[in-house]
């Protein structure tokens, strides 16, 4: 994974009219159409979207077609429409892969809003200014067309229908994904955005989006959605199953680097807006109905694996020794989990102080339990198992009251949510310093699976095409 992207979070968003717009002249938009080979569809899709946004976009534009090393006559129609339109110009590449092609343009770019669709024009381009609206009014980081919206009118057969469906329930399911349509060909991005995003990107080829996506929702950016109509393109020929192999390897690849916390997500942070749930209110300490909530679920489900694994360890040792070895496996397991989803700290840095820390923890739980069950043997001589477990169960009640406590005050205090920053991750090459929440953010309780290969370069898609 790639980490040299710039220090420092996000500047609040603005409206670009309030002077993010190059007093240069640069367009406030611009739409990238990456081709392959589309000799026959490049100029009429061309013409028709520099006609639309003539008519109906009010700000300045500019369309930008990035040919991926086509073999036929697509570059010179693309060099021709660049010398009779001046809102139109070409960039070639001599390597394909639609990742590839809008991480270069949009890179290069001046424009303060990035764009791109197909090249066959199946989306309703009566979409387009809603898709870069939010974006330029400073509402939202990026913006994506939704075939799966309830509102969205798709005409498509079934087989596409089912494969799209079930690759965005694998994204739910792996990375828990919460945009609706990763593999719409009609997304938008505000540069600054970009800028940081665009470097922790891998892929090259179709899976480009998709990790574009989680990696944003992970860093809990803004992602707003429109719904579209959207007709397929019945010439579309996309390699079904290679493309699945290799969207596959993707999930794996991300979520395993989400998994670690092997991406500076911190550095994609936008401070906080002019929102009174935003304001910090005296006497009440920052995030801590979310820790609270974070940390019952945790405590919950490291209940019932400490139940489960002294009931196991009871069968083959007493009592003290089967309650020292459930609460120590089922410690180091909690303390991982809160310090990833309840206290917020990314990477690995300060991950075996934390450890240890959290053994001191687990100690004055040990001796709340073992305790109370040396007090039950001394009350009760020979206590019959449940009422072991009702014991330990209320033992663990109040350990967990005093757990959460020394979590927060001791082992993961207020600066440890920017202990990612101040110990990236191993291999995290610091850049310098620079100059100057979809609609949902993800929970912090949201726990990704896996990630996908490296920088394919996807030689066996043709860009025009619509998945």
């Amino acid at each position: 994974m790639r980490t040299d992207t710039p220090w420092g979070t996000l500047p609040a968003r603005d409206h670009l009219l309030a002077g993010a717009v190059d007093a240069a002249g640069a367009p406030v938009l611009d739409v990238v159409v990456p081709v392959y080979n589309e000799e026959k569809d490049l100029e009429p899709c061309v013409l028709r979207l520099h006609d639309h946004l003539a008519r109906t976009f009010p700000y300045t534009f500019r369309i930008t077609v990035a040919d991926n090393a086509s073999t036929d006559r697509t570059p010179q129609v693309a060099a021709r429409l660049a010398a009779e339109l001046p809102r139109v110009r070409s960039h070639r590449l001599e390597e394909k892969g639609r990742g590839r092609a809008l991480r270069t343009v949009w890179s290069g770019s001046d424009a303060p809003v990035l764009a791109y669709m197909d090249v066959d024009l199946s989306t309703d381009l009566n979409a387009l200014l809603p898709l870069v609206a939010p974006l330029i009014s400073g509402h939202s980081d990026l913006a994506i067309g939704s075939r799966l919206a309830r509102s969205s009118r798709v005409v498509r057969g079934s087989k596409r229908e089912f494969i799209s469906r079930s690759y965005n329930l694998i994204l739910r399911s792996s990375l828990a994904a919460r945009f609706s349509d990763a593999q719409c060909g009609f997304k938008a991005i505000r540069r600054d955005v970009a800028e940081r995003l665009l470097p922790m990107v891998e892929d090259s080829g179709w899976f480009f989006d998709t990790e574009l996506l989680v990696l944003a929702e992970r860093a809990g950016l803004r992602i707003h959605e429109v719904p579209v109509d959207w007709v397929d393109d019945p010439d579309s020929t996309v390699h079904i199953v290679r493309t699945a192999t290799e969207d596959l390897k993707g999930v794996w690849r991300v979520g395993r680097a989400l998994a670690v916390g092997a991406l500076p997500l911190d550095r994609l942070a936008r401070p906080f807006g002019d929102d009174p749930r935003d304001r910090a209110l005296s006497g009440v300490p920052g995030g801590l109905a979310r820790q609270l909530v974070g940390f019952c679920v945790v405590g919950a489900l490291s209940t019932l694996v400490y139940l489960a694994l002294y009931s196991l360890f009871r069968l083959g040792v007493g009592p003290q020794l089967a309650n020292g070895g459930a609460l120590l496996l089922s410690a180091v397991a909690n303390t991982a989990a809160n310090r990833r989803l309840t206290f917020g700290v990314r990477g690995r840095g300060g991950a075996v102080r934390h450890q240890a820390q959290g053994l001191v923890v687990f100690a004055i739980g040990l001796a709340l339990t073992s305790g109370s069950l040396a007090a039950l043997g001394a009350a009760s001589g020979s206590p019959s198992h449940g009422t072991e477990l009702a014991v330990l169960i209320a033992a663990n009640l109040a350990a967990t009251v005093l757990r959460f406590l020394l979590f927060r005050a001791w082992v993961f205090p207020e600066r440890a949510a920017t202990a990612a920053e101040d110990h990236p991750a191993a291999g995290a090459v610091p850049a310098a310093p620079p100059a100057g929440v979809v609609s949902a953010v993800p929970s912090a309780g949201a726990v990704s699976a896996a990630p996908s290969a490296g920088h394919g370069d996807d030689s066996h898609h043709e860009l025009g095409n619509v998945r």
